[in-house]
């Protein structure tokens, strides 16, 4: 599946601050070479437009909406887990160029994450030369049209581009005898990874176990046992507990009343017990 939506695309550079309007703090004829050196422009990775390798092809996100909202789904899920970490990118349906020079040796993977980038700006595409690793986990969100390419010819291309783990994800509702397939990818080799119950498997380059769950393939840290949400469920979380908290200070406010009652009650039997 090929990307034609981009979001919040920038570029970004490295700018040394210099001030070069002073004839005092002009470089020397002796120190031109560093004077260039420092002031020299670097743009990141995957930062500037290239006529060599396209970043869009104008193809659908997903064939269905259940596609799309599974990309979408770990996407969103993935980049706010790894939010923190400068040295993780998450990607969905972005071109994948892993040959210098041939930019037909090109994928587009629904979601790729890969560690031990240079920062994790948002990117045009991703070329492994030019980032100096490759990526290190790829999903795809399989359907009947791309089914035989997903399970037949990338495992073993990605196996020897580098990849670490490859995982198939069906989002279609209805049953099927797998829905979600895991594989190690090592020395150009691929392994199968076993299943476990409900068909969960877990990632150890992800360090989370993935889950299908209806139409989408759910993200749970090993540790906690908790879901790993996207940005729209924390919100919905957030709004949630605050729903719970004021209806327990509703409850705790009408516990209160009640028991003011009760002890006016009491108070007024008192004094009608002693007047007698």
């Amino acid at each position: 599946m090929k990307p034609n939506v981009y979001v919040a695309i920038r570029s970004y550079w490295r700018v040394v601050d210099c001030d070069v309007a002073s004839e005092s703090v002009k470089p020397r004829a002796s120190d031109d070479r560093k004077w260039s050196m420092s002031t020299s422009i670097t743009p990141l990775p995957g930062s500037l437009p290239d006529p060599l390798y396209p970043d869009s092809d104008g193809e659908p996100m997903g064939e269905t909406d259940l596609h799309v909202a599974a990309i979408l789904h770990l996407y969103d899920a993935l980049r706010r887990h790894f939010r923190r970490r400068e040295d993780v990118h998450v990607a969905a349906d972005l071109f994948l160029y892993y040959e210098e020079g041939n930019p037909s040796a090109c994928k587009a993977p629904d979601v790729m994450v890969t560690k031990g980038v240079q920062g994790n700006h948002p990117r045009r595409f991703f070329r492994t030369w030019e980032e100096q690793v490759s990526p290190t986990v790829i999903i795809e969100v399989t359907s009947d049209k791309t089914r035989a390419e997903d399970e037949k010819v990338k495992p073993e291309l990605y196996a020897r581009i580098g990849v670490r783990e490859y995982f198939i994800f069906d989002p279609e509702l209805e049953v099927r005898r797998e829905r979600l397939r895991g594989f190690r990818l090592k020395r150009g080799q691929v392994s199968r990874l076993a299943p476990e119950a409900q068909g969960q498997v877990t990632s150890r380059e992800l360090e989370l176990v993935l889950e299908p769950e209806g139409h989408l393939l759910r993200l749970f840290d090993p540790a906690t046992g908790r879901r790993i949400l996207t940005g729209e469920e924390q919100e919905d979380e957030v709004v949630a507990q605050r729903e719970r908290a004021d209806a327990e200070h509703r409850r705790a406010q009408e516990q209160q009343l009640e028991n003011d009652r009760l002890r006016r009650e009491i108070e007024l039997l008192k004094r009608d017990s002693s007047g007698k």
